[in-house]
């Protein structure tokens, strides 16, 4: 049976890449996007004809558990679960709106719980799989400006560490990356000013790549399966 992935926020950025990663060691594919149905459905294309898999797209919100649990019902044998999609709100804290608190949670973090939820119970009777979650230096250290998202990210980095002892007699493995500042359209809210600044406190003066990202998601995949709990820091030496 061939190798099966299930990626969120997969139609651009970080979550695009990791597609393109696990496509390229011939994994079967489900990606999950919100926004850019189009977009998405090109990508599969493109993937399908490049690697010869097959790619199945979901168009929908991942704050949804019922979206979600959807999706899952088409997928009969998943290896990994990779939980990538996330947004983020800059500004103070006093001036957010409940809503926005609401949504920023569910999308990063709530989100990853509706997968697992699903994803699990196949991979308990198959007592194998891999649940990879991106998060950010943010969820280690907070940042000022951004406390819903560094909330997330945070409370995501504990799921993992929590769910990697619940799962692990059942050998899968529950590993994150905590991303510090990767080349995405997520960080182009900043000036080029600002970026020039950010390099010049990164050890190793330049933003991450998300290619450097998506390798790394597949060396998780690859690695031993004692190595589980863990929030890998990707950052350059930054944090």
């Amino acid at each position: 049976m061939r190798r099966t992935a299930f990626i969120t926020g997969a139609s651009r950025g970080i979550g695009k890449a990791i597609a393109a990663e696990l496509a390229a060691h011939d994994y079967d594919l489900y990606l999950v996007c919100k926004n850019s149905g189009e977009q998405l459905y090109r990508f599969k294309i493109e993937l399908e004809e490049k690697f010869l898999i097959n790619v199945t797209c979901f168009v929908g919100d991942v704050a949804s558990y019922d979206f979600l649990k959807q999706c899952f019902e088409e997928i009969d044998h998943l290896d990994v679960l990779v939980n990538n999609a996330g947004i983020s709100y800059i500004g103070l804290i006093s001036e957010m709106t409940v809503k926005d608190w609401d949504y920023i949670i569910s999308t990063n973090l709530s989100s990853a719980f509706y997968t697992s939820k699903c994803a699990i119970p196949g991979m308990v009777h198959a007592k194998s799989g891999k649940i990879i979650n991106i998060s950010s230096v943010w969820g280690n250290v907070g940042a000022s400006m951004e406390v819903a998202y560094s909330a997330s990210k945070g409370g995501l980095n504990a799921f993992t560490r929590a769910l990697a002892k619940e799962l692990a007699p059942s050998n899968i493995q529950v590993n994150a990356i905590a991303c510090g500042v990767i080349d995405t359209d997520m960080n182009k809210c900043f000036s080029m000013e600002d970026i020039e600044i950010l390099k010049g406190e990164i050890p190793a003066d330049r933003m991450g790549t998300i290619d450097e990202v998506a390798r790394l998601v597949m060396q998780i995949i690859n690695s031993p399966s004692y190595l589980t709990g863990q929030v890998i820091t990707l950052d350059g030496g930054w944090q």
